[in-house]
């Protein structure tokens, strides 16, 4: 070494703890779906792990996915009795994410209507936000193949929820979401009206009145390549009955009085 020079130790920087996500899909009658599913999340998401909530699929979708999940231990099933609804999985796979420890839980459709492709950029967008929303209402996102009826349900909706939530998010009924757990943990989730597609709208709203701060990402909707559609006109029916109920709820502040009164404590 010269003289006059000092020599500079090198220490490596830390890098801050990759977070543990758990990847949640509810399912019932998705065995033509499911294996190639877990496939592709994995693909783009290695480390994840992965809650199948199955409604007793009569296709054999929950032994599909425990074979799997025997050779593969990122892989987990949660077995229920029937069909219970998609408000009800989501909510068990939340309790599950709690539970378990996880960071980060990131919810999507069985189906394929939410390409894995997309994931990444859900999960980049936490850095920022405790949820992130795969949104087909922002510049760049869309939809595709998707039938008049349920684009006119859709964006219904979705105008009904801004009108009366204030919520300031462009796409409030997509299924693709990514949850920070730490902040579902000071969310109000029991006592929900919701048990079918309502749930969407209406676990978000719970987000709002918890302070989160949300994040959307365009992403292209695709309708399903394979199976069944499980909506129907009566399930829209009642969903959109619900959001009604708790948007008079909004507006006439009931719900964020409440929801001071949790976080003061």
């Amino acid at each position: 070494m010269q003289e006059g020079t000092s020599r500079i130790e090198k220490h490596p920087v830390a890098r801050a703890a990759e977070p543990r996500i758990l990847v949640d899909v509810a399912t019932y009658n998705e065995g033509e779906n499911i294996a190639k599913l877990i496939e592709e999340i994995h693909q783009f998401l290695p480390n994840a792990h992965i809650l199948v909530v199955d409604d007793n699929s009569p296709d054999g979708t929950g032994k599909i996915v425990d074979e799997i999940a025997a050779k593969d231990p990122r892989v987990h099933t949660l077995h229920r009795p029937g069909k219970l609804g998609l408000g009800t999985a989501i909510l068990a796979a939340m309790k599950y994410a709690m539970e378990h420890d996880y960071d980060l839980l990131l919810n999507m459709d069985a189906d394929f209507s939410h390409p894995p492709r997309y994931l990444p950029n859900v999960i980049a967008g936490m850095a920022k936000n405790d949820v992130m929303i795969g949104s087909r209402y922002i510049a760049g996102g869309g939809s595709t193949h998707w039938p008049l009826s349920r684009r006119l349900i859709s964006k219904s909706v979705n105008t009904v929820v801004r009108l009366l939530f204030r919520m300031q998010v462009h796409d409030a009924s997509g299924g693709l979401r990514c949850y920070r757990v730490a902040k579902l943990r000071q969310t109000s989730l029991d006592n929900l009206w919701s048990r079918g597609y309502s749930f969407q709208q209406e676990v978000l709203y719970r987000c709002y009145l918890a302070g989160c701060k949300f994040g959307e990402t365009p992403i292209i909707f695709e309708n399903r390549k394979f199976g069944k559609s499980k909506v129907s006109l009566k399930e829209s029916v009642r969903s959109l009955s619900t959001i009604l109920y708790l948007g008079t709820r909004s507006m006439t502040g009931a719900d964020k009085k409440a929801a001071r009164a949790m976080r003061a404590k």
